[in-house]
């Protein structure tokens, strides 16, 4: 599994820009980390102390795994989890030889650590990297000695770790900007292509059906006009609402256009998706939005079909829409399925069914 996937600086999907940019950090940190601790294997090895100088080699070979890995073939070797152990055992022990030679690389590891792991990882780390150092600066220094490297490299970690929580506090909400639509909380359309693809290679790959439906509100345009545009984001508003408590939990809600949404509906049938979207017309044209405003809204119904692309699936769904408003609104109409590629059965493209 590809732990970082390859990414293009003009993605449009936030959340593999994120990954893109967590990939490039991990790999800068393990090169220059490789070009700081080199030199030192030769300079430990030349002051005969081997082992210190093997485990610099070791700490080298892993950078260059996780660099290599990373650029050949996206993934992140061990998760990055050789970084802390080599870097807690060769500080604590260059320490112990070295003195304050060897100290000077422990603040520069400690802060290291809260780019590479996962937050709560790296604290665990941190606990036991500032516990070896001062078991280790209260053997080899004097008391005030070691009371000062203790506090500073414990004070070092704390504020590494403030500042990668409020970095990881910031990813997920800016995420959940770029995501989401800001007015009903749906998501939008940066991350259609990636659902409707998961859902395509369910269906290669396992044969599991997923459906998706399209629903565009009637005459919406007539409601800005009459009650005001405000009146109109309240009426998108309880939509959303409307619509959502109407789905399962792993059902995803989108809002594509002004006043037109989207559902993707894993597991699910074009026959038990056309269920389901009645019922949705149902919920919205039973009672009055607001307090007057009574609204009906068309949809379509599209199964994906093997073979398919995502566009191409949506574009079935998008024509089953247009004829839905075309017959009159207020109704679901059932895609024209998609004719598979070794068939010559007249039968694959039944016409639209208005239901």
């Amino acid at each position: 599994m590809n732990t970082f996937p390859l990414t293009d600086s003009r993605s449009t999907n936030p959340t593999i820009a994120v990954l893109g940019f967590k990939r490039q950090l991990v790999y800068h940190l393990h090169f220059w980390a490789f070009i700081a601790v080199a030199p030192l294997v030769v300079v430990q090895w030349q002051n005969h102390h081997f082992l210190l100088s093997s485990l610099l080699i070791l700490f080298c070979v892993n950078a260059i795994l996780v660099i290599g890995l990373l650029r050949f073939r996206s993934t992140y070797f061990l998760k990055g989890r050789l970084f802390p152990l080599l870097a807690v055992v060769c500080a604590a022990y260059s320490t112990a030889i070295n003195g304050h030679a060897g100290l000077y690389w422990a603040y520069p590891a400690a802060s290291a650590l809260f780019f590479l792991l996962p937050l709560r990882e790296a604290i665990a780390s941190n606990v036991v990297f500032v516990s070896v150092m001062a078991v280790v600066s209260f053997i080899k220094f004097p008391e005030a000695d070691f009371w000062r490297i203790t506090f500073s490299l414990g004070l070092t970690c704390l504020f590494s770790m403030i500042f990668s929580w409020l970095v990881g506090k910031l990813q997920t909400e800016l995420t959940r900007l770029a995501t989401t639509d800001p007015l009903t909380g749906c998501l939008n359309r940066s991350q259609l292509a990636d659902v409707l693809n998961s859902q395509i290679q369910m269906r290669e790959r396992y044969d599991r059906v997923s459906s998706l439906i399209l629903l565009d509100l009637d005459y919406f345009k007539m409601i800005n006009d009459q009650w005001g545009h405000l009146a109109g984001d309240k009426v998108l508003k309880e939509m959303a609402l409307r619509l959502r408590n109407r789905l399962r939990e792993n059902d995803q809600l989108f809002r594509i256009g002004g006043e037109e949404f989207m559902i993707v509906l894993p597991e699910t049938t074009q026959q038990e998706g056309n269920l389901l979207a009645h019922q949705l017309l149902t919920s919205i044209s039973a009672r009055p939005f607001l307090e007057d405003i009574r609204i009906t809204a068309s949809a379509s119904i599209a199964e994906v079909s093997k073979g398919e692309t995502w566009s191409v699936w949506l574009n079935r769904a998008d024509q089953a829409l247009y004829d839905a408003k075309s017959r009159g609104r207020n109704q679901v109409v059932g895609a024209a399925r998609q004719l598979a590629t070794d068939s010559s059965n007249p039968d694959e493209f039944p016409t639209p069914i208005v239901s």
